[in-house]
């Protein structure tokens, strides 16, 4: 955790690893002031925007942002597709048959791992099924999913979000395209995205470091997913997750920091009065602090 009343929460270490829906935008509309929060520290810090969403290239991803403002390079982007990928690519024979619920993009890096993604089958099952995030699937696609599952397949799910944010409000995310197969299968799936660890790993990795906090605005997959490889995390009140979410969370996957705004990287954390787990409703506790600090992090005490 970040000591002194000096440096800056983001000085405390050697990259971040950033969400992208919810935290640095909603659907097309930039998030106010993330831009100018980032560049604040440039270079000080190696930047990866890891995303969940599997439905586009790192290419358009970087497009998407340098479009906002941020000043990202497809090399910093970290997508659940290309974790999706991995994960197949170590479990399955080269050249191996992927059915694919999801974008091109998504094939497209099924391809780049050197398996075969296909649309349809008849009579061969596919090694695997991998589904990711695409606003184009239809009944046809899921069908098409569950008899390859129930025939053997093995289903590797990009994420899990059931939800995702856009400029006119939370729309259905791939995680709750994932339960229709779910329900139809009785077949768990291996997920590569937050919380699970394939993605922040392949984040970390791309980084060179493990010295890394994750920023995100979701409880449930950013929070849960840096404790699950071991970081440290600030939750930004920006996108889906409330106080009154973090009211409900359990004290062993509470966040390390919290904040109303990404700028918060930029400003010594609120250390000498943090919000304290065993002083009762950390959430009330956290409200009061950002009321009187606004724009800081505060700092959650186990």
């Amino acid at each position: 955790m970040v000591h002194g009343s000096v440096t800056r929460l983001r000085d405390g270490f050697g990259a971040l690893l950033l969400d992208l829906d919810g935290t640095l935008y909603r659907g097309d509309a930039v998030i106010p002031g993330a831009p100018a929060a980032l560049s604040a520290g440039e270079g000080a810090q190696a930047l990866r925007y890891v995303t969940n969403n599997a439905s586009r290239s790192a290419t358009a991803v970087a497009a998407h942002l340098a479009a906002l403002g941020f000043a990202a390079a497809e090399d910093e982007v970290v997508t659940s597709a290309q974790a999706a990928a991995h994960v197949l690519a170590d479990r399955l024979a080269p050249g191996a048959t992927v059915l694919v619920v999801g974008t091109d993009d998504l094939a497209a890096e099924i391809e780049r791992v050197g398996l075969t993604p296909v649309r349809r089958w008849d009579t061969a099952v596919p090694a695997a099924v991998v589904q990711g995030h695409s606003p184009q699937t239809a009944w046809p696609d899921l069908a098409e999913a569950a008899y390859a599952i129930r025939a053997g397949a093995l289903w590797v799910a990009a994420n899990t979000d059931a939800t995702l944010p856009t400029e006119r409000g939370l729309a259905p995310g791939n995680g709750s395209m994932v339960a229709a197969l779910r329900a139809a299968t009785d077949v768990e799936p291996i997920v590569a995205g937050k919380p699970y660890a394939p993605l922040l790993e392949d984040a970390l990795t791309r980084a060179g470091t493990r010295s890394a906090l994750v920023v995100g605005d979701r409880l449930d997959t950013d929070i849960d997913g840096a404790h699950c490889v071991g970081l440290e995390s600030l939750l930004v009140l920006t996108g889906v997750s409330t106080l009154a979410d973090l009211a409900k969370q359990p004290a062993d996957r509470l966040p390390n920091y919290v904040s109303d705004s990404l700028d918060a990287l930029n400003h010594p954390v609120i250390q000498e009065d943090p919000a304290r787990v065993c002083d009762g409703d950390v959430a009330d506790q956290v409200a009061d602090r950002l009321r009187r600090h606004p724009g800081r992090a505060i700092a959650i005490i186990d």
